[in-house]
């Protein structure tokens, strides 16, 4: 059997190809090991997710779309997991179908069971995710890293395993060096990968900042954001990105708000019509705003 490249080849690339049979977890066989490559059926309480998941963010409403449909359907593919001395098991492939089969109500699900060491896990949950391109830039940059710095991968044998080039990979690893609340702008799809490789190649933070804050409120194409990025830093107040023009009183509730809830306020559109957002990158600091908002009197009915 011919091989291909490894993101060709999927998880066939770390996992070899092996007969897999059905077969149900009862309370009378949980203490017993599973064959390699057994699809059994788990229940769904006693599966973990993997804290290392290179996966963050889940879209809610595609995730529901899922639940519904395996509610229907059923799943039809397992997840992969393994077993740890306390008779529970940890995602390394699937949490997305784990966490829409809770949704859906199923009280067991299909799963692999394998026996992966930690470098394995990671390696598998990264290619797995990136075939299904279920990961924005930044997450594929934190799982690639995470592989370099614990497990002493160099960038060529990373490209190898997860079927990029290695220039490919190096730009994506460049992308971990942007302020954090440019990285989370491409978390939360305000910036593609495009507009943040531009902006990885700018080394004056001051100007990276204003092109950043210009393609926010501008809604720049990366075309246009490129453009700007090779004029250069302005020379003079006049030549600064272009920025829409807001009334002071304007200017003076954008401080207020950022004096009292300590997140960096953005503001889009124009005078007329717009939209004020909080942008928060922690649970932490979504619940500050939640306690603020709550303390106002008459704040929340």
């Amino acid at each position: 059997m011919s091989k291909k490249s490894a993101l060709g080849r999927g998880l066939d690339a770390l996992i070899p190809d092996m007969d897999v049979t059905v077969e149900q977890v009862t309370e009378n066989r949980e203490n017993l090991p599973q064959p390699e490559g057994t699809i059994v059926e788990i229940p769904i309480g006693s599966i973990d997710p993997n804290v290392n998941q290179p996966r963050k963010k889940f879209d809610e409403d595609s995730l529901q779309t899922l639940s519904d449909s395996i509610a229907q359907n059923g799943l039809f593919s397992p997840i992969l997991v393994v077993r740890d001395d306390h008779n529970r098991y940890t995602i390394v492939a699937g949490e997305r179908r784990w966490r829409a089969a809770r949704m859906a109500g199923l009280s067991k699900i299909p799963a692999i069971v394998r026996d992966l060491d930690e470098q394995r896990r990671q390696e598998v949950a990264l290619i797995e995710n990136i075939q299904r391109e279920d990961l924005n830039p930044i997450e594929e940059a934190r799982g690639i890293y995470r592989l370099i710095s614990e497990h002493s991968l160099t960038q060529e044998q990373i490209s190898v395993k997860i079927g990029r080039s290695r220039p490919a990979v190096a730009n994506l690893l460049r992308l971990l060096n942007l302020p954090q609340v440019i990285q989370d702008s491409v978390i939360n799809g305000e910036l593609t990968a495009g507009h943040a490789r531009v902006l990885a190649g700018i080394d004056d933070p001051d100007f990276q900042n204003a092109l950043f804050v210009a393609t926010l409120s501008n809604e720049w194409t990366v075309r246009q954001l490129e453009n700007a990025a090779k004029k250069g830093p302005p020379s003079s107040e006049e030549e600064k990105p272009e920025k829409p023009s807001f009334p002071p009183e304007v200017n003076d509730l954008c401080d207020r708000i950022r004096n009292i809830t300590g997140m960096q306020v953005q503001i889009k559109g124009s005078p007329d019509s717009g939209k004020l957002i909080l942008p928060y990158s922690s649970r932490d600091e979504l619940q500050k705003l939640w306690d603020l908002v709550y303390s106002i009197p008459g704040g929340v009915n």
